[in-house]
């Protein structure tokens, strides 16, 4: 962790903040542990298989070193961010709070299609579906292998230190832009960051992680997007988004008190009941704050854009492991686009035909006419 950084000083409140943030925080694990467990144990935990389209060769090499790299990592990171401290000081830094926090960040990944599906997994890559369908009121229509499957190997861990990792660079980006110019105010600081995390999001996304194959974003708006039509274009609010959200934990890790708190941490010391529950608490409220720097800049406006979606591109819709089987090829339904009405999750759907599919036992609904005279 790096130097101490303020927001200034906080008056106590009569309600300390760290247990609003942790009650937020506990009420968030159950959620999750409560979904988890429904998918481990039901019909969603299932492979979704690649499909026919065979991987180019240096994609499917590049994605299995570059697994196996994020996959060795994860025992280091635990080692250097909880482990190593705990020895030496005999607590758990904010480091090792945030590792364990970025990594629960990723029961959120699926929710960018929460109405509509506009990105993709590559499912060439392990996967046991997704828990998507277990988040209370899930509405993109999906079935147990013929979903968005999450690639578990790549994204668990990268979530974990990778995310983490990113923070960190991205607090120490900050110290040496304050260092540089100590006069710069905390709100031109933030703006540094933000268009440090835009940047590095372009690189990392665009340049890297999308044109080696391991996820798309077929509803992109290309008007808006470069590299538009192919299977790695960037859609440039994705990196507004994901910037957001990098910016937003930059800024939590960095704008600390005097004894390395976080601005969610205020109240920690009146917290009674001995250590462990002190620690947990404060794990709880940085878990809450992590989940929702990422629920308000990235999972809300990814709900508007999704549902604004361009056609999907053919040089994507070609690539069956791209489309999860949920469309396309070898199906009846023709992949989402603006022409066509958005299905939900156990609605009809328009097949590839123009012909409505209703579900099993279910009815066009009547149109009731209107009352006449008195």
């Amino acid at each position: 962790m790096g130097e101490t950084a303020s927001l200034g000083n906080v008056p106590q409140a009569s309600v300390t903040p760290v247990r609003i943030w942790a009650a937020v925080g506990a009420a968030l694990l159950i959620l999750q542990v409560y979904v988890w467990i429904r998918w481990v144990t039901g019909p969603y935990f299932e492979r979704v298989p690649a499909g026919p389209t065979e991987l180019p060769t240096l994609m499917k090499t590049i994605l299995t070193v570059y697994t196996i790299g994020i996959v060795i990592g994860l025992p280091l990171g635990i080692w250097w961010f909880i482990v190593r401290p705990w020895r030496r000081e005999r607590r758990i830094t904010l480091d090792g709070m945030f590792l364990v926090a970025t990594g629960l960040m990723f029961f959120q990944d699926p929710l960018l299609n929460y109405f509509n599906t506009w990105c993709t997994y590559n499912t060439w890559m392990f996967n046991r579906g997704s828990w998507s369908s277990h988040i209370p009121g899930w509405v993109s229509p999906e079935e147990p292998g013929h979903q968005v499957a999450e690639p578990l190997l790549m994204n668990a861990p990268g979530y974990a230190y990778g995310v983490l990792l990113c923070t960190i660079f991205g607090a120490w980006v900050m110290r040496r832009v304050k260092a540089k110019w100590p006069t710069i105010s905390n709100l031109r600081l933030i703006g540094v960051v933000a268009v440090w995390a835009f940047v590095f999001d372009f690189v990392m996304e665009g340049l890297v992680l999308m044109p080696i194959g391991l996820y798309t974003f077929p509803g992109s708006i290309q008007s808006v997007s470069i590299n538009a039509g192919h299977y790695y274009q960037w859609p440039v609010y994705e990196g507004l988004m994901w910037g957001g959200v990098q910016a937003g934990l930059c800024c939590l890790y960095y704008f600390t008190d005097d004894r390395g708190r976080t601005v969610v941490e205020r109240g920690l010391d009146r917290v009674r009941g001995g250590v462990v529950k002190q620690q947990a608490t404060r794990f709880l409220a940085i878990f809450a704050a992590v989940s929702a720097i990422f629920f308000v800049f990235y999972n809300l406006p990814a709900q508007w854009f999704g549902m604004h979606a361009d056609p999907w591109p053919e040089d994507i819709q070609e690539r069956s492991y791209f489309n999860g089987g949920i469309c396309g090829a070898g199906t009846d339904k023709p992949c989402p686009d603006p022409a066509l009405p958005l299905p939900r999750y156990g609605s009809g759907y328009i097949n590839k035909d123009g012909q409505l599919v209703l579900p099993e036992g279910v009815t066009v609904p009547e149109i009731v006419p209107y009352q006449q005279g008195k």
